[in-house]
């Protein structure tokens, strides 16, 4: 069942099953794929416009889990979003002012989930130790 997509911009991810339904898992199960996408295009938003906020980020990472509904075609209905943001001073109100701005404006994966699923945000800010 193993899949190969080639994207817009000549990247190419490969997809895959388990084998309890038929694949070798050999790539990504689309569904991760879908979580993974919304935190690539959240994670993009806000930590683009902390930079426009001049927040000296020097480590981001996002965690995301998420809950599928348990009849076909198992569509997430709750996903969980924590962001943890290390720098230097990083006011907590930048950080979440650009987690609601990517949460109502800007990330189309956002929005598209949202028609099905509650999207639950947290962040945590840690001070960066001097170098």
């Amino acid at each position: 069942m193993k899949f190969e997509a080639t994207l817009p911009t000549g990247h190419t991810i490969t997809m895959d099953s388990d084998e309890k339904v038929g694949g070798n898992n050999e790539g990504a199960r689309p569904y991760h794929l879908v979580a993974v996408a919304l935190a690539g295009c959240t994670g993009m938003d806000v930590l683009s416009i902390l930079r426009k906020k001049r927040q000296r980020v020097t480590a981001f990472t996002i965690d995301i889990d998420a809950e599928q509904s348990e009849d076909f075609p198992r569509v997430f209905r709750k996903i969980w979003i924590h962001y943890t943001i290390s720098g230097h001073n990083v006011d907590p109100a930048a950080v979440e002012r650009s987690i609601e701005l990517s949460e109502t404006k800007y990330c189309p994966v956002m929005a598209n989930l949202k028609k099905d699923a509650e999207i639950d945000t947290a962040y945590t800010i840690h001070e960066a130790e001097d170098s």
